[in-house]
This record gives structure tokens, C-alpha cells and sequence, in this order.
């Protein structure tokens, strides 16, 4: 199995577990080894999943302000949640390919490996979410088409995301491609860099 269909997988896994409930406030039941690759991409798309859900709430224009506000903070601690789960994805894939001899004429890419999993996350949600679409029985036939050739769309972009990411890491392992790393370092979160925060 290539390793985007294990994602694929566990993703799939993770939006059908957390719709058992449909509850922002549900707990993670993890059901992966704490140390294992399987265990952080079950985290990260469960932390996709509830955001989502997240974004949707916040859209509505008759939630309470202090509600918004309450939510808001919410969503800016899942995204560091998130953007710490994706180093730790692709701190998994330095350690794996930390003895690959990288050929001299390798290039770099424009993305690391775990920013691409992210987006095979987020895609894995847009196509559950279209599908329920498509399958509204309260619903237009017009809407319920237009939502078909949405779907039809994000499918192909998985099918294409997957491969990109399964040629990139035939690529690092082979010594093709190398893996070069940057931390976000979101100035916004950290209280000596946020000027609203470091001047009160």
C-alpha cells in the first residue's frame, strides 16, 4: 500500500469517527500507538475535522459575540495545533530518510511532504462534506448537480494530490529530492513578537 493510501485511509477513518457524534466538543478517541506515524496523521485530520466544524459555526450570523470571540480563540489554538502536528509529520520523514546520500544534483521542492499531507487532509473533508451534499434529499436537483461536479473535481485532485506526494517521496528516498525545513514561527502567537501583546 502506498503511503497516501494509508493516509487516505486513516483520514476517512477520522471524519467517519468524529461523525458518529458531530460534536465540536467530542473527545479523540486516538486508537493508534502514541508513538507511531498512524497516531499523528489520526491527530492532525481530527484536528482538520473539528475546525471545519469550527469554521461553519462561526459563519453564522446570529451567533453571539461573545461566543464569536470564544470561538475565534478556539480556531487560532487548533491552528497552532495543527501547524505543530504538521512539523512533527515531517519531522517523522527527516528521521526516515536521514541516511538517504543525497545526489548531487538533487533539487529541492516547493513544499515539505507533511505540508502536502495537510492538504490530502483538508481534501479528504471537502470530499466527505460534498458528497453529503450530493446526497441531500432536501435539496434541488440543480444544487445536488452542481455539488456532483464539484466532487467529481476534488476526486481527481486527491487521485493527483496522492500520487504527487507518493512520487515526492520516491523522490527523497532515491536522493533525487531533498528535504529542507523551515518552522512557520507565527509572530502573532508569541507574545514577544505580537506588538499588541509586548506593549500592554
Amino acid at each position: 500500500m502506498s503511503f497516501t493510501k494509508h493516509c487516505n485511509h486513516i483520514f476517512n477513518q477520522v471524519i467517519n469517527d468524529y461523525h458518529i457524534f458531530d460534536n465540536i466538543d467530542t473527545v479523540i478517541n486516538n486508537p493508534y500507538d502514541r508513538d507511531s506515524i498512524e497516531n499523528r496523521l489520526y491527530l492532525k485530520c481530527w484536528i482538520d475535522t473539528v475546525q471545519w466544524h469550527y469554521e461553519d459555526i462561526i459563519r453564522d450570523p446570529h451567533i453571539e459575540p461573545i461566543d464569536a470571540v470564544m470561538l475565534k480563540r478556539r480556531i487560532d489554538r487548533s491552528n497552532q495545533d495543527r501547524t505543530d502536528l504538521v512539523e512533527q509529520i515531517d519531522s517523522y520523514f527527516r528521521q526516515k530518510y536521514s541516511d538517504v546520500k543525497v545526489l548531487p544534483d538533487a533539487r529541492i521542492n516547493t513544499e515539505s511532504p507533511a505540508w502536502a499531507i495537510d492538504r490530502l487532509s483538508i481534501l479528504a473533508l471537502k470530499i466527505y462534506h460534498m458528497r453529503e451534499q450530493v446526497e441531500r434529499t432536501d435539496a434541488s436537483a440543480e444544487h445536488r448537480q452542481k455539488c456532483q461536479e464539484k466532487l467529481n473535481v476534488l476526486l481527481e485532485q486527491q487521485k493527483d494530490l496522492s500520487l504527487a506526494i507518493d512520487q515526492l517521496l520516491e523522490d527523497i528516498e532515491a536522493g533525487r529530492k531533498y528535504m529542507k525545513v523551515y518552522r512557520q514561527m507565527k509572530m502573532y502567537n508569541d507574545p514577544s513578537t505580537n506588538p499588541v501583546l509586548y506593549k500592554k
